[in-house]
């Protein structure tokens, strides 16, 4: 082997170890995420709806009022912002949603959650002071929901989507509370 591809491999080598080392330790890109990503989604029809968010989990702590402080914007989940995207026209409590893509945000209470559909996205969900990035002159959409205490502890925070009895719902719960958001899909005009 020359000289020339002795010194190639040998700087190779070195950004390939470097690379790891800054991987490995700054990063840490090998060790599994507090709140995973996930991704729920409803296909009824000609209808998909799809949700991305992460899901951090209770581990002991009090959540809402503490961890996810009451009457303050939450990103609804960890790291990333959560989208809510539709391929159809909705309606939810009387107010339009033409179908795209949303950021999702809500702001817990202690008896109702306030929902907001942003049509910003955003590349994360907070900034570097933990402040939502959430910009309210994109909501497109707000409403109030009801909370339902639940009897069963909901350890890591869950959205899906519910069809049981033909009324569609997004639903988020997490430790004893859980939300309902009606969806409505508006028939396409022929």
């Amino acid at each position: 082997m020359n000289t020339f591809l002795k010194r190639l491999l040998i700087i190779l080598s070195i950004v390939a170890i470097g690379l790891f080392l800054y991987s490995y330790v700054v990063e840490n890109i090998f060790s599994p995420r507090l709140s995973p990503k996930d991704t729920v989604e409803f296909k009824l029809n000609d209808l998909k709806l799809e949700v991305f968010y992460n899901r951090p989990t209770k581990k002991g702590r009090e959540v809402f009022g503490a961890l996810v402080p009451f009457n303050k914007v939450w990103r609804t989940g960890a790291n990333e912002a959560t989208t809510f995207e539709t391929n159809k026209n909705l309606m939810i409590q009387g107010i339009f949603l033409p179908k795209g893509k949303y950021t999702l945000w809500t702001v817990p209470k202690d008896s109702t959650w306030n929902v907001m559909f942003n049509t910003k996205q955003y590349n994360w969900g907070v900034d570097e002071e933990m402040q939502p990035m959430w910009d309210p002159n994109h909501d497109i959409l707000e409403i109030d929901v009801p909370i339902e205490k639940i009897e069963t502890t909901v350890e890591q925070f869950t959205i899906a989507f519910d069809n049981s009895t033909d009324d569609l719902k997004l639903t988020m719960a997490w430790d004893n509370t859980k939300i309902a958001v009606p969806l409505n899909v508006i028939k396409d005009q022929n």
